[in-house]
């Protein structure tokens, strides 16, 4: 079919559907296919500490009565690292309000930032260490910081486990 005899494409006006927050059939299709893991920081992040011997759980509850998940999730020595992406955890570097729909988006934001934190307490509470890292940062240097607090806590285990003895 030539170009010419391409059917045109309908001009209909979009109607949400019920309940959605999307201005646009467009936006939709656009926030619909977001993904909530396995994004390519998360890999790439997971590639390099993998390769450095390191064994984790991928979008693993960190503590089993709380309804989050981290991305990287080292349960014997209590290390929960996320990856957060620039857009819906409010970087103060890179987010950029939408001027489409923009009291949603503040809220929206608002509390994704607001359960990050509450997340964070949460897991200190319980004696985890959380390392946070936005999706623009250099993978090597957020491995690097991930290899090294896994080692740091796998030395403070084994000291505990098996403490010097003194005569």
């Amino acid at each position: 079919m030539s170009e010419q005899e391409l059917p045109e494409a309908p001009t209909e006006q979009w109607t949400p559907p019920e309940g959605s927050w999307a201005s646009s059939a467009a936006t939709r299709r656009s926030m619909v296919g977001n993904r909530s893991r396995d994004t390519a920081p998360e890999l790439l992040l997971r590639s390099l500490v993998h390769a450095a011997g390191l064994r984790y759980r991928v979008a693993a509850k960190p503590l089993p009565k709380m309804r989050r998940t981290a991305d990287m999730v080292f349960r014997p020595v209590k290390v929960a690292v996320f990856i957060d992406g620039c857009f819906w955890h409010g970087c103060q570097e890179h987010f950029v309000m939408p001027k489409t729909n923009q009291p949603y988006w503040e809220e929206k934001i608002g509390r994704n930032i607001q359960r990050d934190r509450d997340t964070d307490d949460r897991l200190a509470e319980a004696g985890w260490l959380v390392l946070r890292f936005w999706e623009h940062l250099e993978p090597e240097a957020c491995a690097a910081t991930v290899i090294k607090a896994v080692a740091a806590r796998r030395q403070k285990v084994q000291v505990s486990k098996h403490p010097k003895k003194t005569s």
